[in-house]
């Protein structure tokens, strides 16, 4: 394979056999940057390295980085930090350490992150990632920084090695990556580029993989999930929905998800879907993140709430049990304490299962950075406690009404308690049961006891 995939390097570049080195990676943010630090680990153990969690062990230490949250730059250099000092201490034991920064806030900064901590080596967009030893290997032999945040031509998705068994019963396997909303408050368009989609035939052969080595559930990932057009077997483009009718046919797989997804884009064959897929759960991320028209048109969401009333009318229509979970922001500039009730109000309308709720944060580059009548952070600390009350209420609700149901759980790891199991429900909440062993990876009919704010209790049923 050429040396530019990142995979495949001459052999007086491979790490010895003999004296392996030792990798690790902190993973930040999304459930994308968590599949995607699962690669750089395989591309990196298909080069002889070994994983470790002891970061004083580490020959390559890697923040794989996310540009979502709030101050999410000053967090990587605060870790960064902290990683200068192991890097002196293992220098002075005669060790050197490579330090590498990957992801969105290597993409946003660059080579400022250079700049500002000089203990950095290797600076890799979330594009090049599959490069990573390669660069490795050339930041070494150049004894200088590496700074690579182009957007290659190459499909890094097959010059990654053939991913290694999985820990757990569920996987993650991103089918789409960017996106061509441009959000006035996102950075993703500018971090992960424009909307690409991974071809039918490649999704396949790698779900039919994690299928034959034990995972049961498959979460589809994307920035823009349902905007998912990749080329089908036919050679025409397929919709998600498409999609996940192929993969429901693999047989032992379970279950499939997807997240996260925009109103615009759900299509009537994916809401179909959700009607006529035994396989996917009735469970959907669709964030709508204000509740009032204007504050959208700033935003760019380029929906309405009424839009998205009607939207999830028409889902609810379609999937009556469907639990719905979304995301909101506060504070958005200029938002005034009307167009935040507006906000309440459709949360209470709507009633979701779960949500993911922030304080605007202004991110550089983007053009609600310059917005005029930027709030104060007392008034958007004080609209985010006052929606994060609303939203838990909400999710106590819908969990109270699970118990006396008899649920399937697929169990994914041992409880805290001896004998005890926790999975995951059709709606993707926590289950913990008193369980054998045996039945990790298995989906088991469990009739819910007790809730609680954020995990439901239950006993196996009776065959």
């Amino acid at each position: 394979m050429d040396s530019a995939s990142g995979v495949s390097l001459p052999a007086s570049e491979s790490v010895s056999a003999a004296s392996p080195k030792k990798v690790i990676i902190k993973t930040f943010g999304c459930q994308m940057n968590v599949y995607d630090s699962e690669r750089m680990t395989e591309a990196l153990v298909a080069q002889g390295y070994v994983e470790t969690t002891e970061l004083g062990e580490a020959d390559v230490a890697v923040l794989n980085t996310c540009h979502i949250r709030e101050k999410a730059a000053e967090k990587v250099y605060s870790d960064l930090g902290r990683l200068r000092e192991v890097k002196e201490a293992r220098a002075r034991e005669g060790k050197e350490t490579l330090i590498a920064v990957v992801g969105c806030v290597a993409q946003a900064e660059g080579a400022e992150i250079v700049r500002r901590a000089q203990a950095v080596d290797l600076v890799v967009g979330p594009q090049s990632y599959h490069r990573l030893p390669e660069l490795i290997t050339r930041a070494r032999s150049q004894g200088e920084a590496i700074v690579e945040t182009e957007f290659p031509e190459e499909d890094k998705f097959a010059a990654l090695p053939a991913q290694r068994a999985p820990k757990a019963a569920t996987a993650f396997l991103t089918v789409q990556e960017g996106c061509d909303k441009f959000c006035t408050f996102c950075v993703v368009p500018y971090t992960r580029g424009m909307e690409y989609s991974r071809s039918v035939n490649s999704l396949a052969e790698e779900a039919r993989r994690l299928v034959e080595r034990g995972v049961r559930e498959i979460t589809l990932l994307g920035q823009n999930v349902n905007a998912y057009h990749g080329e089908g077997p036919d050679g025409r483009a397929w919709s998600l929905a498409h999609l996940i009718r192929h993969l429901g046919e693999i047989e032992g797989l379970a279950r499939l998800r997807y997240t996260t997804s925009h109103p615009r884009d759900m299509s009537d064959d994916l809401i179909a879907a959700h009607r006529d897929e035994a396989k996917l759960m009735p469970y959907l991320h669709l964030p709508f993140q204000s509740g009032a028209d204007r504050i959208l048109a700033a935003m760019n969401r380029k929906h309405t709430a009424d839009e998205y009333r009607r939207l999830v009318a028409r889902i609810r229509d379609a999937r009556p049990d469907i639990a719905l979970s979304t995301d909101v922001i506060v504070g958005f500039p200029g938002e005034t304490d009307r167009e935040f009730e507006q906000t309440l109000g459709l949360v209470r309308e709507i009633g979701f299962a779960q949500a993911y709720s922030f304080k605007y944060s202004a991110r550089p580059g983007t053009p609600a950075a310059n917005l005029p009548d930027q709030i104060g952070e007392d008034v958007k600390t004080e609209r985010l406690l006052r929606l994060q009350e609303l939203l838990e209420s909400g999710q106590a609700r819908f969990n109270t009404a699970c118990v006396g149901k008899t649920l399937p759980v697929l169990f994914e790891k041992l409880g805290r308690r001896a004998g005890q199991l926790v999975g995951r429900s059709p709606y993707l909440q926590a289950v913990h049961a008193e369980a054998r062993e045996a039945l990790l990876g298995c989906v088991v009919a469990v009739e819910i006891s007790a809730a609680g704010a954020n995990s439901l209790s239950g006993v196996i049923s009776a065959p």
